[in-house]
């Protein structure tokens, strides 16, 4: 029963946040401030999610490279 709500939360969680992405024109990392404060949660709990969304993940990942965040990853060139 747990596993099925969090199955739900996650695609739930992802399509929001992809649907905010596109309809707003914003960042994926904005979207899921935006997301936290609409439904006035903590960017904590929403963490633990994202990481399990590859999808997600990789976006809020290329951003946070982009906008020197992080440390660049070597990628393979296609």
């Amino acid at each position: 029963m747990t596993e099925e709500i969090y199955i739900e939360n996650l695609v739930n969680l992802s399509h929001q946040i992809e649907e905010m992405v596109y309809m707003l024109d914003i960042d994926y990392i904005e979207a899921c401030i935006l997301y936290c404060e609409q439904h006035d949660i903590e960017i904590e709990q929403i963490a633990s999610i994202i990481q399990r969304n590859q999808n997600i993940k990789s976006k809020i990942q290329q951003e946070a490279e982009a906008l020197n965040f992080i440390e660049k990853t070597s990628r393979l060139p296609i």
